[in-house]
């Protein structure tokens, strides 16, 4: 077992109604351990729901998609004018640009892009730049490449990149760790950045989150195609979410010390084997400027995949009728 950094549940951070249980840099959490494969700027962040009843609030956990739909569903200019409009005009015109089956990746793929969006949101303060879902719409895909993309400010008006992949997976054995990896690799190369950048700095949205002209101008400055990549390399971070079935979360009927120190336990293990193995690959792949990137890791078990993605589609697909 490896060190566990224990909290008393009262003292936890929040995601709206999900506790934060882990948040700090892997490197720092195992310092004490002989660890050459891990760095300062690997990060784990481990979330997860409560109980109500002796059962997982499931409730609370769809409360939170369907709040951040908009996020990644509608564009900025749409998010503006709609809510103004009535909050539930958001929410119908969100989810009738979900697509619910995707071709490649199954029913309910976009729940994950759509927590990570709600956890960017709230827990990063990030402003969504470019909302993945609703571009998914457009015949030229400017949906391909990273799964979220946003800016983060700072308190002097500067800001850093977040490039972000979201999967969503029935476990998170050994071998699943391959596939989010190859993913990142693909994200944080000097195509896949430039692309991003463009555009960034090719559609409206920015102009709509980020109203001050002057930091606006300094982001679409420094995101030109001309700047190079291993200046952005510098400010970026990626953000990989594993949503994923657990087994610990399907047995448990109690947000007790037991349950959150086999949570904690098991999601180190799992952050320890993520970034030796992505660390490793690095060595392998030698992306300039890798060791500038701040990578985020963020855990969120869930107890049964399929029963999420079907009463996700069964509701998404009565609002739609309805709407």
């Amino acid at each position: 077992m490896i060190f566990s950094d224990k909290k008393n549940n009262s003292s936890m951070q929040k995601i709206g109604n999900f506790d934060i249980i882990i948040n700090k840099s892997l490197w720092d959490i195992n310092q004490e351990l002989s660890m050459p494969d891990l760095s300062k700027k690997d990060f784990i962040l481990s979330v997860i729901n409560g109980f109500e009843d002796g059962k997982w609030r499931k409730k609370e956990f769809h409360k939170f998609i369907f709040d951040n739909i908009a996020q990644t569903g509608l564009s900025a200019e749409d998010r503006n004018n709609l809510y103004s409009e009535s909050p539930y005009t958001t929410l119908t015109e969100s989810i009738k640009n979900l697509r619910l089956v995707d071709k490649d990746n199954g029913k309910g793929s976009e729940i994950a892009e759509i927590v990570l969006y709600g956890i960017m949101r709230y827990h990063y303060h990030a402003l969504p730049v470019v909302p993945k879902i609703f571009y998914k719409q457009n015949p030229k895909d400017n949906a391909k490449g990273a799964d979220s993309v946003h800016i983060v400010l700072d308190d002097k008006g500067d800001f850093s990149l977040w490039l972000g992949e979201a999967k969503f997976y029935n476990d998170i054995a050994d071998e699943r760790m391959y596939e989010p990896i190859n993913s990142v690799f693909d994200t944080i190369s000097t195509d896949k950045i430039k692309k991003e950048n463009s555009i960034i700095t090719s559609i409206k949205d920015l102009e709509y989150v980020i109203p001050d002209p002057d930091v606006r101008k300094n982001i679409q400055t420094i995101l030109r195609r001309d700047t190079s990549i291993d200046d952005i390399r510098e400010r970026l971070h990626v953000p990989i979410l594993l949503l994923h079935e657990c087994k610990i979360t399907n047995d448990a009927t109690k947000l007790t010390d037991n349950y959150l120190n086999d949570i904690k336990d098991y999601h180190l293990n799992r952050a320890q084997k993520y970034f030796v193995s992505q660390n490793n690959k690095q060595k392998k792949e030698n992306i300039y400027g890798y060791e500038n990137i701040q990578f985020h890791l963020i855990l969120f078990p869930v107890p049964q995949k399929e029963d999420i993605v079907n009463c996700f589609v069964e509701r998404a697909k009565q609002i739609k009728e309805d709407a």
